[in-house]
């Protein structure tokens, strides 16, 4: 079958390296966005996927535009049977979505019609979910609205940052991408539709990072694990200073003390919310790396009796 893959960031690459190297098809073209200035020197940087591709020997093609026709001339050229969509970034218009013999598919990290939108991994950890997964549906104009061809489902387990499910979730889109293009080269891909009942995942701003304490301990858990290691949740100390926090866990002991009250200071800092007590394990003080919570209580910065927040 010949393929076209539009990408851009790693969770697209991998998939892209999966199905370059586990399948017989012909990628015909790999399309990504424009190199961005990165770094002090904002260095002119090449996505992931186009990293990859240079290195697999593949045609790569970073069009300023899809509008108005611009990219139907590749399209021609390359006559892709079977077009494949992972966080490419910018939307497609419906002369790309109509023109594969098959499909043009794409595979989103939510199980829909629920986590629609941009930022469905970071989402469903924060709003407690225990499973998610990866949909490869059949793309349409609207987003993320399309009929789906398949889902494959990951746990979500109790302390599982963002990084953890979206390695699970790279996984879990290869196998999903490689059985849909199994199933259209047999003929028996088919589609379900999505329904009425779906919700959307907005993309984080600052404001859902701050940590709320008068919220229940397992929200306060499931924000920072969920924005974790981006862009990390945080709180303010009482000198006005940021403190981001990138690993914690909830404390199976009681504590009495306000909400956002520093109530303990032992190899983590113990902080008091609506019905129970957040431990910060690692943190990132403002101007500063990394670090263990043990480390910053050993600097000093913090007390026992301090208000967070």
């Amino acid at each position: 079958m010949r393929i076209m893959f539009m990408g851009t960031p790693e969770f697209a690459m991998c998939n892209l390296k999966a199905i370059h190297e586990n399948t017989d098809n012909e990628i015909v073209g790999v399309v990504t966005t424009q190199d961005k200035p990165k770094g002090r020197g904002m260095v002119l940087t090449p996505s992931p996927v186009k990293q990859y591709a240079i290195e697999a020997g593949l045609d790569i093609y970073q069009p300023q535009t899809l509008k108005d026709g611009a990219f139907l001339d590749i399209l021609e050229k390359l006559q892709p049977e079977l077009i494949i969509v992972v966080a490419y970034g910018k939307i497609l218009p419906s002369y790309v979505l109509d023109f594969p013999k098959y499909a043009c598919i794409n595979a989103h990290a939510s199980i829909l019609p629920k986590y629609r939108g941009a930022a469905p991994i970071q989402r469903a950890i924060m709003d407690g979910e225990e499973k998610t997964g990866v949909s490869i549906m059949k793309m349409d104009v609207g987003l993320d609205t399309g009929d789906v061809i398949l889902v494959e489902e990951v746990e979500i387990c109790e302390n599982d940052n963002f990084e953890a499910v979206h390695d699970k979730l790279i996984e879990a889109s290869s196998k999903g991408l490689i059985k849909a293009i199994e199933l259209f080269k047999n003929g028996q891909a088919s589609y379900k539709k999505q329904g009425d009942n779906f919700t959307y995942a907005e993309k984080i701003t600052k404001a859902d990072c701050f940590i709320d304490f008068g919220a229940s301990v397992k929200s306060v858990h499931d924000k920072i694990r969920g924005l974790s290691p981006i862009p990390v949740a945080f709180t303010k100390t009482p000198d006005g200073k940021i403190l981001k926090v990138t690993r914690a866990h909830i404390s199976s002991d009681k504590y009495s003390g306000k909400n956002g009250e520093v109530v303990l200071l032992d190899n983590g800092i113990y902080v008091k919310c609506q019905d129970g007590t957040i431990v910060f394990d690692e943190v990132v003080p403002e101007g500063k790396g990394k670090m263990s919570a043990s480390a910053f209580i050993n600097g000093r910065k913090i007390a026992k009796g301090d208000i967070l927040g």
